[in-house]
Formats: structure tokens, C-alpha cells, sequence
């Protein structure tokens, strides 16, 4: 049997990516090197060929392209990705992060994460948001297989794209296996929240929330995720919270897993998500789960997580002065956790991609 190839587009990895690069090497770190079926070509960023991959299951190219310059990596997805594809003879390409060929004689299967910049473009920065949604347009028109990784997800595709429900799968996505057991003890005095400094993260009204509880009960906040100057600091600063929060940058996989081992709760209070993929690393780990109330995390929650409003302050402040002074709660809810996140799983995640390829790739 002739074993095809799929072009694997990795220009956007750089190691700083969070989500989409956790979905990728994920996917990718469970689809074997001797597939007797298909053969697996990475095109990488500059920075991904000069790091290495070694969950990635086949040969990677160096495109010598940064995945860090905006303009570098939008002309690459859109010229350089096809040309590759064409000059390694592959069969399909497999885009995982949003963006891809402007066309493409080389059928491509395309991966929408979310679509913030048309939900919310006043969430992205001007300009930028206008050529994110522009090349998004594009890359769904090349594209002969969408998939996507929650129903939210695919009814803004058929809405914003125009895309049937044909051409779309919904293939979620897992939380990553803890590396250690969850602990039953934890502190009562710390909350963890994670993301990027982007406005639907939602912080402000977090540390908001965080002000209005009376010092006398207020839990400490570790913030990780920023990179560079936190935006967040002169916040802090206003409101008086200095001595209660903690802004932390880009963690190591194993400070995060301690954060999430020994917190009360993880504080999810966003404004958007395609899927929310810290409410389930939170779940696997035994953490009980604040989140907003948006139909995506009911769709990734369920009936484990605290919900609040995320435009009340007062919601949320409520909610985690309920979970910090209720063990019984907390008990219940680190339960339920556990076996909701037991419902989502990598390898199937990665069977179901596989799945989509070989359909493409066979005309179907």
C-alpha cells in the first residue's frame, strides 16, 4: 500500500501559542511514524525547526519562516504552505491553527479553532483583525474539510463562513493526563486563573470581583499566561491588591500542574472561547471549575462547574467566596470534575482527525 502524504502546516508554532500548540502536539503526538496509511511532513516555523519536535511523528522541514513576525508567518500561510506542499508531493495538507493557503491544488483540511475576530472583533486589535478575518475567509474557501472543536464553534463557521454542515466536523478536544494524582487536600487560600492578556480573558473584572471581597476573607489569585510587561500590574496597583495577587508570565508545563495541584479553584471568567480548554486541565487535576455561564463551557463543563455572569463582578465574587468557604462543595465539585473531564479523550480526538484525512484523501 503507497502511504500518503499530509503536509503538516506548523508555521504558527513557536512554543508561545498556548492552545493551539497544545492541540497540535496533542493530536500529532498520538499518530504513529509507521502509519501504514499516511506519512506525516511537518512544515515548521523557524523557531519549531530550531526547538525540535519530537512528538511529532514524521519529518520536519524548516520553512525559515518566524512564526513570530505577523507579516512573515500571513505570507507564508498563504503562498509559501501550498508551494510546499507541491514541491514534497503531498497528498493532503492539514492546516491546525485558523489559516492556510490562499489556493491550493493540494486538498487541504482546515482547523477553526474559534472565530473571535467575527463574534467580537472589538476583542483584536484593529487592523489586525480585519487581515485575521480576511484570511480566514480564505483558508475556509480553499479548504474541502472543516474541522472544529465544539458545536459553538461550528454554528459561527455556518454563520460568519457560510460553510454547509457538510463540510464541517466537530472533533473536541481532551485535557491533558495529570503528572501526578490529584491531591485531596488543597489550600484554601489560593485561586489560579490562566490565559493571555487578550480583552476577552476578562481579567479586570476578575480582580474586580477579587477588590470586593473583604480582605478579611479575600483569597490569594495567581494569574499566569503573560508575556513581557503585564498589562494587568497598574490594575493591580488601583485597586490595592498587591499584598492578594500574583501575575505570573509563560509557565512551564510543570510550575502550571503545581498551580493547578494545589489551588481552591481555577477562575475561568471569559468573555468568548471556541472550547475553554483550561476548565477541563482544571477537572482532570481535581480542581473545582468557576466558570462563565456560555453555552461552550456548558458544552465543556457540564454540570461540574460553578457558572457565573461574566459582566457582574458581584456573580463572581459570590461564587468564589462560596467555593473558598465550602469543603463540601468543593468535594462535590472536584468529583464531578473528574468524571466530566473522563468523558473527553486525546486519542479519540486524534482517531477522528486521522478519520477526516483518510475521507478526504478518498474523495468522500
Amino acid at each position: 500500500m503507497t502511504r500518503r502524504i499530509v503536509l503538516v502546516d506548523l508555521l504558527f508554532y513557536t512554543g508561545k501559542k498556548g492552545g493551539m500548540e497544545s492541540y497540535v502536539r496533542e493530536i500529532y503526538s498520538r499518530l504513529p511514524a509507521d502509519d501504514p496509511e499516511l506519512q506525516f511532513i511537518g512544515y515548521a516555523s523557524r523557531e519549531l525547526a530550531a526547538a525540535g519536535a519530537p512528538w511529532f511523528p514524521g519529518r520536519i522541514v524548516d520553512s525559515g519562516i518566524s512564526g513570530e513576525n505577523r507579516i512573515a508567518w500571513a505570507g507564508g500561510e498563504l503562498f509559501s504552505v501550498g508551494r510546499a506542499a507541491r514541491r514534497l508531493r503531498a497528498d493532503l495538507i492539514h492546516c491546525p491553527a485558523n489559516f492556510g493557503p490562499a489556493a491550493s491544488r493540494v486538498p487541504v483540511v482546515l482547523t477553526v479553532q474559534d472565530l473571535l475576530a467575527f463574534r467580537h472583533p472589538e476583542y483584536v486589535p484593529g487592523p489586525y483583525s480585519v487581515v485575521v478575518r480576511a484570511m480566514i475567509r480564505l483558508a475556509a474557501k480553499t479548504s474541502r474539510r472543516i474541522l472544529t472543536i465544539s458545536s459553538a464553534s461550528r454554528d459561527d463557521i455556518m454563520s460568519f463562513l457560510a460553510v454547509p454542515h457538510d463540510r464541517i466536523d466537530v472533533i473536541p478536544l481532551a485535557g491533558s493526563a495529570p503528572t501526578a494524582p490529584p491531591r485531596s487536600s488543597r489550600r484554601t487560600d489560593q485561586l489560579l486563573a490562566v490565559g493571555n492578556r487578550m480583552p476577552h480573558k476578562n481579567f479586570e473584572l476578575l480582580l474586580e470581583a477579587l477588590a470586593s471581597i473583604p480582605a478579611v476573607r479575600r483569597p490569594r489569585l495567581v494569574i499566569t499566561g503573560s508575556h513581557g510587561d503585564d498589562p494587568l500590574s497598574p490594575v493591580v496597583a488601583r485597586l490595592g491588591l498587591d499584598a492578594s495577587v500574583e501575575l505570573r508570565g509563560w509557565l512551564p508545563a510543570d510550575e502550571l500542574e503545581r498551580l493547578y495541584a494545589e489551588s481552591t479553584a481555577l477562575v475561568f471568567p471569559t468573555l468568548f472561547e471556541g472550547f475553554g480548554l483550561p476548565s477541563l486541565e482544571a477537572m482532570a487535576r481535581g480542581c473545582p471549575v468557576i466558570c462563565s455561564d456560555l453555552p461552550v463551557m456548558r458544552e465543556v463543563a457540564g454540570d461540574a462547574a460553578r457558572y457565573v455572569d461574566p459582566t457582574d463582578a458581584a456573580s463572581v465574587a459570590r461564587a468564589i467566596e462560596a467555593v473558598c468557604s465550602d469543603e463540601n462543595l468543593r468535594s462535590r465539585m472536584s468529583a464531578a470534575g473528574l468524571a466530566r473531564a473522563s468523558q473527553f479523550s486525546w486519542d479519540r480526538t486524534a482517531a477522528a482527525t486521522r478519520e477526516t484525512f483518510l475521507e478526504v484523501l478518498a474523495g468522500r
